[in-house]
């Protein structure tokens, strides 16, 4: 198969792209969404298929290919994964009575991390603790204590059951049920994820957790300061804030660098911007540290590296010192290892295991699958493959032994994981990806700095809290840049005449567009709901499963296929099915007998004939019909599509690759009160200024006139188009921009329109 093939000559607007088919195994179609559909392999195979494509084939050029990207990722992505783990763990401690903690978190993170980066099939993965599982370890805690079972006990026998599972899941190749997932369940999920991150480093309604927080006066971070009589928590949360938007904002401005003038040499402007989101930290904890008088949060981590359950006694039964008042020290910390035989006199506790172990993995299995889905997109542009069914192995297996030592469980950690790729890709100036550095070197690099954590925990609190805070916004809004949900929720705001050009803003009504986008978001409050109220998170993996149903049976009976196709389906896919249309309504009406030459890119045969170029003619009004306002028509060539980032959502953008003889048409429509005026303007490659193409290009005169399909095909109905063309002539490969049609045409050849 062939892949994409992308240069960057330090990025100063030169760039190729050929053609892209998303690498993929056993016997694949397209599912319409820009994902490969999946056939089963058999029971085993598709696990072995996975780790020839990635880890035999790509293994020692990920481990060998260290660049200062990769040592900027991974200091970045470090402050992104130990704050997390920190906070997470210091939840799971209140959740469990400490029975997993702080120190279980960070020693998850880091080994898993490593193993990970060493053996994983999809090294642009990384796992971390996530809201969905926190939760039913919190209410697998209650459980125990109304059975009477030690929860660790309990908790590693629903932990070998999940691991079996998993592996059974792995063998019989259930991941190919992932790929049924679409824009409308992906999308739902990421933007929750991504709405989570920024939610809690503003303020969480439900929690106290949230730099707005630091204004209420009963907030914790300022018990620690009440009984100071200069102490303002009014001066310290306005220093939080302060300290919080400028992490955030430092760190998008530095990030920019790459495409300004500014420094020395572009090797200067590249490693400013690879180390934007780090320089931000060290920028804004030296200035919060600054101000003595003026306290604010640091991170609570603990002061030595031990189990953080202590014991009252040597049965280590009871928590000191909440059950054994008086007792000035702990007997000592829990032993590392749970003793599965410890289940009270319960000896059917290892099969009861297995019902609620079901629950869990379908939560474990939904949210690594859905992640691998989004990491894998197209778009993305990662050429290594994926390995679903291997990861699987690899997780089922980190969960298997994190029950056995009383760790928490860690699954793919969805923003993290799409920062990584973000941070790991080269990108036009508009966030278009042109590359990613695929390497396993930067989750390596990041996991190892977390271990190390263990060693100097009283360096990280030096680390302001509102500085992570930043550092979860700036994630938090970076991945919502690239979701489609997001840009179509804030069109509930816009003027329709407003809308960005869009397929399923320009062939759906409006009402059925945003019918659509009601439904995703009922999805995304009931998740957000569920997901926030502890008493019935458990049921959220339900509700993620049932969104893939939801879009292949029900959606089908409230939108047509067409419709399905523009809001739900890859660029490639509705530019298709665009071409399609256009060459069906033209059988419509006659194919090229009916072509009335009212078209605004038509040309008259005789023009073609003779070459010659005729001045703008006024038209009379023709009657109402859809108009292109600018269109750009070739006759050997064609479009590849690609979605750019914007804080209004993706926006269509397509790139054009041609061939070394093709004549370009420019067509320019401009409206007016009374008339239209359409110009058409025709040149070769030796119009623009570049070499002499091959000697074996045949004159303009004899070369066929492209058929009015052809010139519908290969239109774009987009209000700014930016081109790239590659060009294959007999003097070697040429690169060369195509200007918007907004640019005069400089060329002797091709006159202004």
């Amino acid at each position: 198969m062939k892949d994409t093939t992308t240069t960057d000559d330090s990025l100063k607007g030169t760039v190729k792209t050929a053609p892209v088919e998303s690498e993929s195994f056993g016997n694949d179609e397209d599912s319409g969404h820009g994902h490969k559909m999946r056939h089963g392999l058999g029971w085993g195979k598709g696990i072995v298929s996975d780790v020839k494509r990635t880890i035999l084939t790509h293994w020692k050029g990920e481990m060998t290919n260290l660049n200062s990207k990769v040592i900027a990722t991974s200091f970045f992505l470090y402050f992104a994964c130990i704050a997390p783990a920190v906070t997470f763990g210091a939840i799971y401690g209140k959740a469990t009575n400490n029975y997993i903690g702080t120190v279980e978190m960070i020693l998850a993170t880091a080994w898993c991390g490593i193993v990970y980066a060493l053996i994983g099939g999809q090294p642009m993965m990384i796992n971390g603790g996530t809201g969905p599982v926190l939760a039913f370890s919190e209410i697998l805690y209650k459980v125990s204590k109304s059975m009477d079972v030690p929860f660790l006990s309990l908790n590693a026998w629903i932990g070998i059951w999940v691991a079996i599972y998993m592996f059974i899941g792995a063998v019989m190749d259930l991941n190919r049920v992932i790929v049924l997932c679409t824009r409308f369940t992906d999308e739902i999920f990421s933007f929750l994820i991504s709405l989570i991150f920024i939610i809690n480093a503003i303020g969480s309604p439900f929690s106290d957790v949230g730099v707005i927080h630091y204004f209420d006066m009963n907030h914790k971070a300022h018990d620690a300061y009440e009984d100071q009589p200069l102490y303002s928590h009014w001066a310290s949360a306005l220093l939080s804030l302060i300290v919080f938007i400028g992490t955030t904002q430092v760190a998008f401005l530095l990030r920019k660098f790459k495409f300004s003038p500014f420094l020395p040499s572009q090797a200067w402007r590249n490693t400013m911007t690879d180390f934007a989101v780090v320089i931000s930290i060290l920028i804004w904890s030296v200035i919060g540290n600054s101000f003595s008088e003026i306290p604010i949060e640091k991170l609570n981590v603990p002061s030595k590296f031990a189990p953080t359950f202590q014991c009252c006694d040597a049965s280590c039964t009871t928590s000191w010192p909440n059950d054994c008042y008086g007792q000035e020290s702990p007997f000592g910390p829990r032993p590392w290892v749970v003793n599965l035989s410890d289940l009270n006199g319960k000896t059917w506790v290892p099969f009861m295991a297995a019902g609620p172990a079901l629950l869990a993995f379908v939560l474990v299995f939904l949210d690594d699958g859905i992640t691998w889905h989004l990491i894998n997109h197209p778009s993305h542009k990662l050429n290594h493959g994926d390995a679903y069914n291997w990861d699987t192995i690899v997780v089922g297996v980190f969960v298997l032994i994190n029950s056995m030592l009383g760790l928490p469980w860690l699954v793919a950690a969805t923003v993290r994981s799409l920062n990584h790729i973000h941070a790991m890709a080269e990108k036009l100036p508009d966030g278009t990806f042109v590359s990613v550095h695929e390497t396993r070197l930067s989750n390596l690099g990041i996991h190892v700095l977390v271990l190390i954590t263990i060693f100097a925990l009283d360096v990280l609190k030096l680390i302001p809290v509102p500085v992570l805070y930043g550092v979860f916004l700036f994630m938090g809004l970076v991945s919502l840049g690239s979701n489609q949900f997001w840009g179509r929720m804030l069109m509930f705001f816009m003027q329709p005449s407003k809308y960005p050009v869009q397929p399923y803003t320009q062939y759906m009504a409006p009402k059925r567009m945003h019918l659509f986008t009601a439904i995703q978001l009922f999805f995304f409050a009931a998740l957000y709901v569920v997901k926030s109220i502890k008493v019935i998170a458990i049921a959220f993996p339900i509700l993620i499963a049932l969104c893939i149903p939801v879009r292949i049976y029900l959606l089908p009976k409230i939108f047509n296929e067409d419709e399905l196709i523009l809001i739900d389906s890859d660029p490639n896919t509705v530019k298709m099915w665009i071409a399609n249309k256009e060459q069906e309504e033209e059988l419509l009406l006659g194919g090229e007998g009916g072509d009335d030459g009212g078209d605004e890119d038509d040309v008259s045969e005789h023009d073609e004939e003779e070459g010659a170029i005729k001045p703008p003619t006024p038209v009379a009004a023709a009657p109402a019909r859809r108009r292109r306002v600018r269109t750009v028509s070739m006759p050997a060539g064609h479009f590849m599509f690609s979605e750019q980032p914007s804080a209004l959502g993706p926006q269509l953008r397509p790139q054009m690759v041609i061939g070394g003889d093709a004549v370009f048409r420019r067509s320019l429509t401009t409206p007016s009160s009374q008339e239209e005026v359409s110009q058409v303007q025709e040149t070769t490659l030796e119009g623009m200024d570049l070499a002499a193409p091959s000697s074996s290009n045949t004159s303009r005169k004899n070369r066929p006139r492209p058929s009015r399909a052809q010139r519908r095909a290969n239109s774009c109905p987009t209000q700014n188009m930016m081109f790239e063309i590659q060009i294959d002539t007999g003097m070697g490969r040429m690169q060369q921009p195509l200007e918007t049609l907004n640019e005069s045409v400089t060329s002797s050849r091709a006159p202004e329109l």
